[in-house]
């Protein structure tokens, strides 16, 4: 069976409440939706978000790379042919993660609808149902304090909490989150890298003194000083993990030379996909660093693959998969839906996604 047309489709949804990190300030989710097409007209779905500070991707770019460079070698080419395809893809360009992730999550999804099997199976897995954390946009420790308590009141017992936009009060916004939540809710902290390394030993070591339970600190120092990020990890007693620094594979190596870093974060936008994700996942796991599942501000189609991939693979932590749980409203039918805090994979083909809602998104081709 051949791939008969790629179609992309950009997407612009609001978000019910801002995301404000060290890095942006976004009220709404900008992607771009790739769908590969059989010629038995069954659609495989995959995403590319716009995330500038992170991944450098734009929608132009992203659909630019997907229609003059990746659909001219899948039209025409056996859909079936899982692993030849997404090799070609992975050798299409270099650079241009976020549209490769695209197509890559594409590939899979169709091929697991075409063996009438949930993702997640195709991947070798057979859970439905995935926990994850829950972000706590950086902000003031009043706001941050409220936010944590509804957070918990809807079930969360995990909270990511953004900081980095302020060193100095950071250590008061953690107080006044494990005030508002009490002992028993897990509290991690992602700075984007927002901190000096100095000032990140200077946080942690507050943090730890004053017994607050911190489970995790996520890229304290920017994504390219590894020296600096070894640094802060010889230092403190709380597990650091590494985002921005690793996107692929040599990434990876270098942070487990160096031991810079207790932990990763493996994102498909970031990586290109999820036959890399899976690689890097194995990688870490060899060398004993611990493991979770991430993304960008995605919609049902992203989260639902990266949750797919959590289910398959399994992580050594509570992964961040909540970014889908900010939209105002689903731009697809079907796909993946939140219980609380755990995400509930729909037991359907492929990624379980029946068709983008034209009203809110419109193809580009």
């Amino acid at each position: 069976m051949t791939i008969t047309a790629v179609r992309t489709h950009r997407l612009s949804a609001p978000l019910h409440t801002p995301f404000v990190t060290a890095l942006r300030r976004t009220t709404t989710t900008d992607t771009l939706i790739v769908e590969l097409v059989d010629d038995d007209g069954r659609s495989g779905f995959g995403e590319a978000p716009q995330v500038w500070q992170v991944t450098g991707a734009s929608l132009a770019g992203a659909e630019a790379c997907v229609r003059e460079m990746l659909a001219p070698g899948l039209v025409g080419r056996d859909a079936d042919d899982l692993v030849a395809r997404c090799a070609e893809v992975r050798r299409a360009v270099a650079g241009n993660e976020a549209a490769k992730a695209a197509v890559d999550t594409a590939l899979h999804d169709l091929a697991a609808r075409r063996l009438g099997v949930p993702l997640v199976r195709l991947l070798g897995g057979a859970a439905l149902r995935v926990p994850t954390d829950v972000t706590l946009a950086a902000g003031d420790a009043t706001d941050l304090a409220a936010a944590a308590r509804q957070r918990r009141g809807e079930g969360f017992s995990v909270l990511k909490l953004k900081v980095g936009t302020d060193a100095a009060g950071d250590l008061e916004r953690v107080r006044a989150v494990r005030a508002a939540v009490g002992p028993d809710v897990r509290i991690r902290l992602d700075a984007n890298q927002g901190w000096t390394p100095r000032e990140a030993v200077r946080v942690i070591r507050g943090i730890e003194d004053a017994g607050l339970g911190v489970e995790l600190v996520e890229q304290p120092v920017s994504r390219w000083d590894l020296d600096g990020l070894a640094w802060v990890s010889d230092r403190v007693g709380v597990p650091v993990l590494a985002d921005e620094s690793v996107f692929g594979v040599r990434d990876l190596v270098e942070v487990i030379r160096r031991r810079a870093a207790d932990m990763v974060n493996v994102k498909l936008a970031k990586c290109g996909g999820l036959h890399a994700a899976r690689t890097l996942l194995d990688l870490a796991a060899e060398h004993g660093v611990g493991t979770v599942v991430g993304s960008m501000m995605e919609s049902q189609v992203g989260l639902g693959a990266a949750a797919s991939l959590v289910a398959a693979h399994g992580t050594s932590a509570v992964s961040d998969l909540d970014a889908a749980w900010w939209l105002a409203w689903s731009p697809v039918r079907g796909g993946i839906r939140y219980d609380g805090a755990t995400v509930v994979l729909p037991d359907a083909p492929g990624l379980g996604i029946d068709s983008v809602s034209e009203a809110k998104i419109q193809p580009t081709g």
